[in-house]
């Protein structure tokens, strides 16, 4: 039965929607997440790289997933949408301010930073949540998960200068894709074959990251 204002439908249990194929693709990037955020407090930045890598990973594939089903119902679509947002702010929100302040030694100087990465995040969803795209592919701003890509990648030379110097270029980094993330500029949307380039983007990073701990 379709809800309508006389006349509700009674939804389902909640794990019902959690269980969702799709749903399940976006708490798998949830997972890594939570273990990126894990070992970036331990300090261990290319275990952290590989969670972040996989966050976007997982976050391009749930909305493919849900495109080429059939039979999904606007119920568990409109969850889904609500479901990947929330964890977008875990992941490029919150996970890469923790990479800031662990990387900065939980210095009250990277607090400030910190701040500024989740806030921006929040008002960034919010208003995609509200607004959405431009048109079909194109964005207001830059999306959030475009940090994480550029985020893995600046740590593939963090090894090369020493922390002193590495701290405050991560910091401006950050901030310079703060500033971009609510600029009034139009960014495409990546999809198609975009696709395959961040698997292959998400597998390479991973075997370097994963060497390194070698």
């Amino acid at each position: 039965m379709s809800a309508s204002p006389d006349n509700p439908a009674t939804p389902r249990a909640i794990l019902y929607y959690a269980k969702d194929l799709p749903n399940i693709c976006s708490l798998a990037g949830l997972l890594s997440a939570v273990l990126g955020i894990y070992f970036a407090f331990l300090g261990n930045f290319s275990a952290a790289m590989i969670g972040l890598l996989w966050a976007v990973f997982f976050d391009w594939s749930d909305g493919i997933i849900a495109r080429k089903m059939k039979g999904r119902t606007a119920e568990q679509g409109e969850f889904g949408a609500q479901l990947d947002s929330l964890i977008d702010i875990v992941s490029f929100g919150i996970f890469p301010a923790v990479i800031l302040l662990s990387y900065g030694n939980f210095s009250p100087w990277y607090i400030p930073g910190a701040f500024v990465i989740v806030a921006i995040g929040v008002i960034r969803l919010s208003y995609f949540n509200v607004f959405g795209l431009v048109d079909k592919s194109t964005y207001w701003g830059l999306a959030l998960d475009n940090n994480g890509i550029i985020l893995a990648f600046l740590f593939l030379f963090e090894g090369l200068v020493s922390s002193a110097v590495f701290g405050p270029i991560l910091y401006a980094l950050l901030m310079v894709l703060a500033a971009l993330n609510v600029a009034p500029i139009k960014t495409p949307k990546f999809s198609g074959r975009w696709y395959y380039a961040i698997t292959i983007y998400t597998l390479m990073l991973t075997l370097l990251y994963g060497w390194k701990l070698l």
